[in-house]
């Protein structure tokens, strides 16, 4: 690993990359500074640590007197999961980064099985920079393909959570309609995907529709402003269908116990169910459609009538 000062403004502290110490410092900089280096590094400012693809994605950061904690606003919601699972076993994470959901979930979930595949080495290099825990009897990073391991995966996840990019957008490792037809597949009975859609438009669109073909239209989804990403929460139980007076229930246990909004979040997803936030962004192409806050729940809303054409649901 090399620690050289950061050559941005904006980014005080220094930036770490996995080399060849041959390689020369300022070469280094130069690729970084011009966009064209090709492994992911790290920025440390003394109170933040951040993974990133390249300058313009910060992939995961974390703050290093609180190392567990949830600091992008799309990795707690991608928790919603437990809104509608009372009992989670194990878990299937797909993308490593920063480790952020694995830490937090290793941490809180302590009967679970987590683990985590990630194709990148150069990722799980950093995993020590971020203190993502050893491999044990309930944790393991595993260094693959997401496809293939889906593929040949040796157990029955109750949830899948995706979060699987690099520095040119989705993983080229998921970027198939089969690949969310066979995730569906080898969930548990009522197992739950949970999925960060981000990047440009037509990429999340394309996505969106293919978890909506794969699940049948079981699933449900959120913006999230402040990361300007997405969060699809995809049921493999034809049957299924959320029992929202429970889930209001179980929301105030969760917040009480994670310190998080879980109550916001459950009448966000109830709403998007309510408006059929999926199927209008997938079939309109009109003016944006206001959000859920001042969208009421009625057949006759002007809400459900308008046109709709940005890629966007309701922050929350």
């Amino acid at each position: 690993m090399i620690e050289l000062q950061s050559p941005f403004a904006d980014e005080q502290g220094v930036i770490r990359l996995l080399e060849d110490r041959n390689m020369t410092q300022d070469a280094l900089l130069n690729s970084v500074f011009s966009g064209t280096y090709d492994r992911p590094f790290v920025i440390d400012d003394g109170l933040t640590r951040s993974l990133y693809f390249s300058l313009k994605y910060v992939q995961s950061t974390m703050y290093t007197r609180d190392p567990i904690r949830l600091e992008f606003a799309y990795t707690q919601k991608m928790m919603s999961f437990m809104l509608f699972q009372h009992e989670t076993r194990n878990i299937l994470m797909l993308g490593l980064g920063g480790g952020s959901l694995a830490k937090f979930c290793y941490s809180h979930l302590q009967e679970c099985q987590i683990r985590v595949v990630e194709i990148d080495p150069y990722v799980i290099g950093f995993r020590d920079q971020f203190h993502i825990p050893e491999d044990n009897e309930r944790f393991s990073v595993i260094h693959d393909d997401a496809t293939h391991y889906i593929g040949n995966c040796p157990i029955q996840p109750d949830v899948i959570m995706m979060d699987a990019f690099d520095r040119h957008g989705f993983s080229a490792s998921i970027d198939d309609q089969r690949f969310y037809r066979k995730a569906r597949s080898v969930l548990s009975p009522n197992g739950i995907l949970v999925a960060n859609l981000a990047g440009s438009q037509t990429e999340r669109l394309t996505h969106l529709n293919w978890i909506r073909e794969a699940f049948e239209d079981h699933l449900l989804i959120l913006q999230i402003e402040d990361d300007g990403n997405h969060v699809v929460v995809a049921f493999r139980d034809r049957m299924y269908e959320p029992e929202w007076r429970q889930i209001e229930k179980q929301a105030k246990q969760l917040q009480n116990r994670f310190c998080m909004n879980f109550p916001r979040m459950a009448q966000k997803l109830e709403r998007s169910k309510k408006l059929g936030y999926v199927e209008r962004i997938i079939n309109t192409r009109g003016a944006p459609l206001p959000g859920l806050n001042e969208a009421p729940i009625s057949s006759e809303s002007s809400a459900q009538k308008a046109a709709y054409g940005e890629f966007r649901a309701d922050s929350i």
